[in-house]
């Protein structure tokens, strides 16, 4: 339909980019070097820069990062790994592949991250790694929670698939990436994402050179040289083509967060005031680059307002309608790490307005204006 509002606008993104796409992609099919080569070792190389220099290694998709992480860690079963409980299945599936156990903690309902004390609280002798994810693309609270890690000599696996680009700001002054902050850094370039591919894509970095030779191997069959194999890996690898529409992509990540940001500040300055919803709350302590744009809509009426802008052609998003501990895949695996309330009605709550590179004012106003009808009913 003509009218109709997009998520997520890839096309539109491209075609303000299609010289350089395609041409990077001609590059890559006239060179034949699909697999590794230049164009991998230069998206690596600026994206390490892009990160304030961290080792950065590349692999096939968001939760392979995660799953690399955890294996480069050499963690063994039975260990604990705290995890949110409102997050995408993929910051807890990993664990479990590797035998490890998931501890489920709550979040703070408002920024929708992992709940500093909710970790502190769920700390046992067995527990190993806590994975904070930087949900919807504002960071977790990183120096408490950093600080904790430490007490307790923890790794720390930033799961930052929705949130690369975001600063955090510590009590000194000092800003730095999400993804930079932990033991390793994990990100999805997921199509969709704010730094997204046009296929599957992931990556991870650290500041530790020895541990980031381990992820290399791991995710190259836990190899340094071929043919000899030092431990058990696994192939992961991102393509060619990717990379380099990746490569491309980068120097535009800043512009696209802000972007982003724009359309954000425009959404929260018309419905503020709107009562029975609420806008997203955006930490002092860090920017947000606006994966998605989440409100909590109070009142039970989330499904309501869903069917009502559907029936205006507008879409939305529920992430995520299930907490984790409302998986029947986890039912029998994982350790509730406490009370975990605001996770089962942030579930029922969320709603997500369609937030990209290419929204416009009129589209937005549509959506607004939509909202606002919703709530005069």
């Amino acid at each position: 339909m003509a009218n109709s509002i997009p998520m997520v606008d890839l096309h539109g993104q491209y075609l303000k980019i299609k010289a350089d796409i395609d041409t990077a992609l001609q590059q890559v099919i006239d060179s034949c070097a699909f697999i590794g080569g230049p164009a991998v070792n230069t998206f690596t190389c600026h994206l390490s820069d892009y990160l304030g220099g961290s080792r950065v290694t590349t692999c096939a998709n968001g939760t392979d990062a995660l799953q690399l992480a955890l294996m480069a860690l050499d963690l063994h079963p039975g260990d604990e790994v705290i995890v949110p409980a409102f997050t995408y299945v993929a910051s807890a599936e990993v664990i479990a592949l590797l035998g490890l156990t998931p501890v489920l903690v709550d979040v703070d309902p408002n920024t929708f991250n992992v709940s500093i004390s909710a970790v502190a609280a769920a700390i046992t002798p067995r527990t190993r790694a806590v994975i904070p994810v930087h949900l919807f693309g504002q960071s977790c609270d990183m120096e408490p929670l950093l600080k904790i890690a430490t007490e307790h000599h923890l790794y720390v696996v930033e799961d930052n698939a929705q949130a690369i680009g975001a600063e955090y700001i510590f009590s000194d002054g000092y800003r730095a990436k999400t993804g930079t902050m932990g033991t390793i850094g994990c990100t999805s370039f997921f199509p969709s994402k704010n730094l997204g591919c046009y296929g599957d894509g992931g990556a991870l970095c650290s500041s530790d050179e020895a541990l980031s030779e381990r992820i290399r191997m791991m995710a190259n069959h836990g190899q340094r040289v071929k043919y000899h194999h030092d431990v058990i890996g696994c192939n992961s690898r991102l393509d060619a083509m990717q990379a380099a529409i990746l490569d491309v992509k980068l120097r535009h990540l800043d512009e696209y967060n802000a972007a982003r940001q724009s359309a954000a500040q425009y959404y929260t300055a018309a419905l503020r005031e709107v009562d029975g919803i609420r806008v997203p709350t955006v930490s002092s302590n860090t920017t947000h680059v606006f994966h998605q744009y989440t409100l909590r809509v109070l009142g039970g009426k989330r499904d309501a307002l869903k069917a009502f802008l559907a029936e205006r052609d507008i879409p939305s998003m529920i992430y995520y309608p299930l907490p984790l501990h409302h998986q029947e895949a986890f039912h029998n695996i994982c350790r509730h790490g406490g009370d975990l309330s605001f996770s089962e009605q942030l579930a029922g709550e969320v709603l997500s307005l369609p937030m990209h590179t290419e929204l416009t004012t009129d589209q937005q106003d549509r959506i607004i204006d939509a909202v606002r009808d919703f709530f005069k009913q």
